[in-house]
């Protein structure tokens, strides 16, 4: 799959009866702007969260600090004795909303269609833009471009027909990359994926399709919707239709974000 996020599927011929759904997600966003803010701490295990010696929990650690096995929402005091030279830093959340700001300016100069999905991460939806500005792949890649050069921040992407295969092709694509799927290849795409990877499948559901004998979304591609509806109610009608690569969710216009109470 690593080659498949730096160098993207093969090119997708989108009609009007097909989506252009573009998730992009900002990688590391707190780490990302807390080294912009302070360029000494790039290159090296950065965690956001606060004072080790603290009660409190991860909010973001670097790629660097992941390599240690740390990760969100794990204690200050864990990551430290993971990574015992790691740099830790408070959060500062007016910068991360400033900055999120931004991003979703840059998004709206390419689409009127952008659903943030927290202070990180969004949808587009370049169904109607083609015309204009060109194929989604390549928008997509002037958008990450964009997002770069003028605020210096890094981010990853996934194009696809819907949300629920863009939002685990972004997933995919990270670090720093860019993935797509191209319509049609959704099961294929999502088939070998650990069942895990699709959005909301927790521990506890995770363990429940464990024992069923599912342990990828393939696996799950397989189950009787009536069965996993049973198992989980309306959600396992939900799972069904995902684990199909089938989400017919519109990108919805929401607004900028005014707060960061979401994330705190």
């Amino acid at each position: 799959m690593t080659n498949l996020a730096s160098q993207g599927m093969k090119q997708m011929n989108y009609s009007k009866r097909k989506r252009a759904i573009l998730h992009i997600d900002m990688d590391t966003f707190f780490c990302s702007v807390e080294r912009l803010r302070d360029p000494s701490l790039e290159g090296i295990p950065l965690i956001v969260g606060g004072n080790p010696n603290q009660r409190g929990v991860v909010a973001t650690a670097s790629y660097e600090a992941r390599e240690f096995g740390i990760h969100s929402a794990m204690p200050l005091k864990e990551a430290a004795r993971l990574c015992p030279h790691a740099v830790f830093v408070p959060p500062h959340f007016d910068a991360y909303l400033y900055y999120s700001r931004l991003i979703l300016d840059i998004l709206e100069r390419y689409s009127p269609l952008v659903e943030p999905s927290g202070i990180d991460e969004a949808y587009v939806d370049l169904t109607g833009s083609q015309t204009a500005l060109g194929k989604p792949a390549e928008v997509a890649q002037r958008m990450r471009k964009d997002i770069r050069e003028k605020l210096g921040l890094p981010s990853s992407a996934g194009l696809s027909t819907s949300k629920i295969v863009s939002k685990i092709a972004s997933d995919i694509a990270k670090p720093d990359g860019f993935l797509e799927v191209s319509p049609g290849e959704e099961r294929q795409f999502l088939a070998s994926l650990p069942v895990e990877k699709l959005p909301g499948v927790g521990d506890s559901s995770k363990s429940v399709l464990y024992n069923m004998g599912v342990q990828t979304i393939g696996d799950l591609s397989l189950i009787p919707p009536e069965v996993l509806e049973g198992k989980f109610g309306f959600q396992g009608r939900i799972l069904a239709e995902h684990a199909k690569g089938i989400d017919r969710r519109a990108v919805e216009v929401k607004g900028k974000p005014k707060s960061v109470s979401r994330e705190v």
